[in-house]
């Protein structure tokens, strides 16, 4: 149910829900991760903690980019779906066979609770609906959305590859990249699980556990 303000009216949906924040978060930790594991074995020398950062941030500026990009062609491929839908709907003199077309967007596992009658109540109003667009359009909130994905895979590598920059030892700037990302991975689960009504402490460390197995995978596939 959505949270409504004093006055009535919705509150403001995120433009990125908590599962998409925390899926960005995990991608780019990930990402800036396996790539600073992979180039801290070959870099030696007194820059090696600066080109380390610059290569990570390099490497999540890149798929921040494409992943924000892709973001926003899955959301206008999406709505332009549903907008097909509604057109169709809307031609459509036959009831029935808009109830059909209906039925068929429907997921099997709503399936068995929503009767034809629901769906001819929806019908109706999406036939008798004069504010459909000519065609599916980006929205504002489609932009801050990608940028707000951009945003969290670049901020991502830093907790990874900082530590590089902070401490000159080589050993021991990975051991504390690889216990901050640990802790994120963490906290990341903690948040999912809360959003999911799991165990919060559960979640947390299941991430853990899948962020060390994923990352070890990556690595052993050449990632």
């Amino acid at each position: 149910m959505h949270d409504e303000t004093a006055s009535g009216k919705r509150a403001r949906e995120p433009v990125l829900d908590t599962v998409d924040r925390v899926s960005e978060m995990c991608f780019g930790l990930f990402m800036a991760l396996t790539f600073v594991g992979t180039v801290s074995a070959a870099t030696g020398g007194d820059a090696a903690g600066h080109k380390m950062l610059y290569t990570a941030l390099g490497c999540n500026l890149a798929w921040g980019l494409a992943d924000a990009v892709m973001y926003l062609v899955r959301t206008i491929a999406d709505r332009g779906r549903r907008h097909a839908l509604a057109l169709a709907i809307q031609r459509e003199r036959d009831a029935a066979a808009g109830v059909r077309a209906l039925r068929e967007r429907v997921s099997s596992t709503l399936d068995p609770f929503i009767s034809d009658a629901d769906l001819e109540s929806i019908r109706k109003r999406v036939a008798a609906s004069d504010r459909l667009p000519e065609h599916a359009r980006f929205v504002r909130d489609d932009f801050l959305a990608a940028l707000g994905i951009f945003i969290i895979i670049v901020l991502s590598t830093f907790p990874v590859a900082a530590p590089f920059v902070l401490v000159k030892h080589v050993p021991t700037a990975l051991l504390i990249s690889r216990v901050l990302t640990l802790a994120m991975l963490f906290c990341c689960g903690f948040a999912l699980g809360g959003y999911a009504g799991w165990s919060g402490w559960k979640a947390g460390l299941s991430m853990t556990a899948l962020g060390v197995i994923l990352t070890m995978a990556i690595i052993a596939l050449g990632g």
